[in-house]
């Protein structure tokens, strides 16, 4: 049975495998739609910042300003400190939160950042209320998530068709969407957004390094990380049955000819100069 809302889980967990894929993650390669909305003493809310380089990106780019990043786990927040100490970094700061209920009063912040967040939330619609809540009149929220079912890839394994069942099977049963990213222009509307600019980018896996880095992480993922133990104990798969779909990741992954897309939906949203529309 799904989870009810207000309970969802991260179905990903924190392994090896999950954030050689976090760590990946810049601002130039996941948020570049919300790059030209930045200004140098602008103060930022990155919710779900996890290692933080995404955070640290920011970070730089307002040096004049402050990043806050938070995240539910507490112990993902060392890593991001580091993060921001390795680069010199002295305008950011790490804080555990919830994005249902955000610690900062009304109006606090220029710009509030989530990615690959609501695909993973209880409420998407409530979270981004909380987030307009926090985010200053005339400021901006800005969100991207991945759309699983828009996910495509050559050659077309029939294993890794069976993967994006069972994942997209795994995450609802958690809680969340795992085809947030199509979704989310319409729970910015739900949420009392008028104002949306809503884009989609992707990132695409093809030269033999990125197919190597990309199946060698969910291979393992698939086999190693929370998402495998939820999706056994949760009567979804058997562990014979995932090792077969990790056969199917490293077997796309020796293909010349592959080539794996994911389209992610952005959206950024501007909280009206009144300040109208706050949660009740």
């Amino acid at each position: 049975m799904p989870r009810p809302r207000e309970t969802a889980v991260y179905t990903h967990g924190h392994h090896e495998s999950v954030l050689r894929s976090h760590t990946w993650r810049t601002a130039a390669n996941s948020a570049a739609y919300l790059l030209g909305s930045l200004d140098p003493p602008m103060r930022v809310l990155d919710v779900g910042c996890g290692p933080g380089t995404i955070t640290a990106d920011l970070a730089a780019l307002v040096p004049d300003g402050r990043v806050t990043g938070v995240d539910r786990a507490p112990k993902i927040l060392d890593r991001a400190r580091a993060t921001a100490a390795e680069r010199g970094l002295t305008n950011v700061d790490f804080a555990v939160a919830d994005v249902h209920g955000l610690d900062w009063p009304d109006d606090t912040f220029c710009m509030v950042h989530a990615h690959q967040v609501l695909q993973h939330v209880g409420d998407p619609v409530r979270a981004l209320r909380e987030m307009r809540r926090v985010a200053r009149p005339g400021g901006l929220v800005a969100v991207r998530d991945a759309d699983y079912a828009a996910m495509t890839w050559y050659p077309r394994l029939p294993g890794l068709d069976d993967w994006l069942d069972l994942y997209r099977r795994v995450a609802r049963a958690n809680g969340g969407e795992p085809d947030a990213g199509g979704r989310l222009r319409s729970w910015a509307l739900a949420a009392g957004f008028t104002d949306v600019t809503a884009t989609s980018s992707n990132w695409t896996f093809t030269t033999p390094e990125e197919r190597a880095w990309w199946s060698d992480l969910w291979a393992e993922r698939t086999v190693a990380s929370a998402y495998a133990e939820r999706a056994v104990e949760g009567g979804h798969a058997t562990a014979g049955q995932l090792r077969a779909l990790a056969d199917a990741w490293r077997e796309w992954g020796e293909r010349k000819d592959g080539w794996f897309a994911v389209p992610h939906g952005e959206i950024l949203c501007r909280k009206d100069a009144e300040g109208h529309g706050k949660s009740a």
